[in-house]
């Protein structure tokens, strides 16, 4: 498995357990290291007139060497810019010493129309913002419009959380090695990476293994083995049941959105329930959806009891509110309790309705028997559930998610761009597949009815959350322009279809 995100300390162990298996020593995984980063700057950019590489003294640095070695030996008219002379002893330091190209001061950096520039300076490891020399450097090539192809990382953004440092390398194209780094997938740093290639340097995947990762990049290999996939003699129950709760006469579509989604991602039956004054109005637009009269906790118990539901989603459309919160406390546990829902999931009106006395939702889901809980707040709704997280500068959008999750009990989804899953557990994945044309009223909803379909089919909560956000930005991208949230549940099928086939039948 490729999709383990290694923040740059984890990378650092990576190299040296690598090291001490062989059959590379630290200069050979340098060599191997400039050696990709030669390939792809030959392969993507033929007609540069000149290459400058921007070298630093540390390993970064010393893959530049590499690089400018490589380059020149196949003709590429090359300067290396070094800021600083690598630690003598070191695999930079050997590194510097097998390249012939010569050297000149960074400050005295200048280039051309027409050249590339090869950001090998600080990559992931740097933890202070570009100064002097090497902030002109961005300038001069911000200035020039040059393609930068950026080695590990562009040079001012941080590797583990993707911020940038203060003025940062936008690169076209960011080689990395082993595997990619959190910095690359979390804004703004996805922005000023480009495109990202990963390249095999010589580390086994056993190196991998033995770090105990527990971040991820969200795809289908993260999560297909919990797929559900229906059996030969499945019927609707065996597939699942998801309740979805619906608002008043005036905001009963977001609820529809949302159980039409969790029907079209499996889940064999899907009840709208729905308060008696806007029964009238989901009856007119429900056919495949069941519709049912909710209006007290008792309702929602007898309806468990009749029915037995696998999951629900509470919040789209449904109003802030004592209601609200009673629904969810009983359901989580309380009057309900014992149960054999296997989920609820929460969104908008249902975050927002425990903004100011959260305690009591956090509780109720520390139970013992409470059903797993996901919540998918965007950013407001984060910051009105966990006001000190989100108001916490020094932590990025990976650790305030599983900051949350774990006080929370639950899985969150913290959506945006760049949409983190994060478990009570510390397990964590980041979306790279999203799609700007979801930024659309009801896209929301639609990702709250999936989750709950996976979920209602018994496929466990954090792998139901990561494949709903992977499959919910797919199925956008795809469509493209002109889509709106009514779009969405019928863009799920071909996606589905590829992912199911890719699991076969169990």
């Amino acid at each position: 498995m490729s999709n383990e995100l290694l923040s740059p300390s984890e990378m650092a162990e990576a190299d040296r357990l690598a090291i001490a298996d062989g059959p590379y020593d630290g200069i050979g995984l340098m060599r191997n290291a400039g050696a990709a980063v030669a390939d792809v700057v030959l392969a993507r950019y033929p007609a540069a007139t000149r290459a400058h590489v921007l070298c630093g003294p540390g390993n970064n640095g010393g893959d530049g060497y590499v690089v400018a070695r490589l380059l020149a030996n196949s003709g590429v008219d090359t300067k290396i810019w070094a800021s600083g002379r690598p630690r003598p002893g070191t695999d930079a330091a050997f590194a510097a010493a097998e390249c012939s190209v010569e050297a000149f001061p960074l400050s005295e950096f200048h280039a051309e129309a027409g050249s590339i520039v090869v950001d090998a300076l600080y990559g992931a490891g740097l933890s202070k913002p570009l100064s002097g020399d090497a902030a002109r450097a961005v300038d001069v090539a911000a200035a020039l419009h040059l393609p930068v192809v950026a080695v590990d990382l562009p040079s001012g953004v941080s590797g583990d959380n993707g911020d940038s440092l203060g003025k940062a390398f936008r690169a076209e194209i960011t080689v990395t090695f082993v595997r990619k780094k959190p910095g690359h997938l979390l804004l703004p740093g996805r922005e000023a990476c480009g495109e990202v290639v990963l390249a095999d340097i010589g580390v086994a995947d056993d190196v991998v293994a033995r770090l105990d990762v527990r971040t991820f990049e969200n795809g289908p290999s993260l999560w297909r083995h919990e797929f559900p996939v229906p059996a030969i003699d499945a019927h609707k129950y065996k597939r699942g049941h998801a309740g979805v709760f619906s608002g008043g006469p005036s905001a009963t579509g977001a609820a529809r959105l949302s159980a039409l989604s969790a029907a079209r991602s499996g889940a064999g039956a899907v009840t709208v329930l729905s308060p008696a004054d806007a029964m009238q109005v989901n009856a007119a637009h429900l056919t495949s959806v069941m519709l049912r009269k909710v209006d007290t906790v008792a309702d929602v118990s007898e309806f468990i009891d009749e029915r037995r539901p696998s999951s629900f989603v509470l919040g789209p459309g449904f109003g802030v509110g004592e209601k609200a919160r009673d629904f969810v406390l009983a359901i989580l546990g309380g009057s309900l309790q014992g149960t054999a829902v296997d989920g609820l999931v929460l969104d908008a009106d249902g975050i927002t309705s425990f903004r100011d006395t959260p305690d009591p939702l956090f509780n109720a889901a520390h139970q013992p028997s409470a059903p797993a809980l996901v919540m998918t707040p965007h950013e407001g709704e984060f910051g009105r559930l966990f006001p000190d997280i989100a108001g916490n500068k020094s932590l990025s959008k990976l650790a305030k998610a599983r900051a949350a999750a774990h006080r929370a009990n639950a899985v969150v989804v913290y959506k945006g761009a760049d949409t983190v899953i994060a478990a009570p557990d510390g397990k964590a994945a980041i979306n790279s597949n999203g799609a700007p044309w979801l930024a659309t009223a009801g896209s929301g909803d639609v990702l709250s009815g999936i989750i709950a379909g996976l979920v209602a089919q018994g496929m466990p909560s954090f792998e139901a959350a990561c494949a709903g956000v992977w499959i919910h930005a797919e199925a956008g991208s795809r469509f493209g322009a002109g889509l709106i949230a009514e779009d969405l549940p019928l863009a799920l099928a071909p996606v589905l279809r590829e992912i199911v086939e890719g699991c076969g039948r169990r």
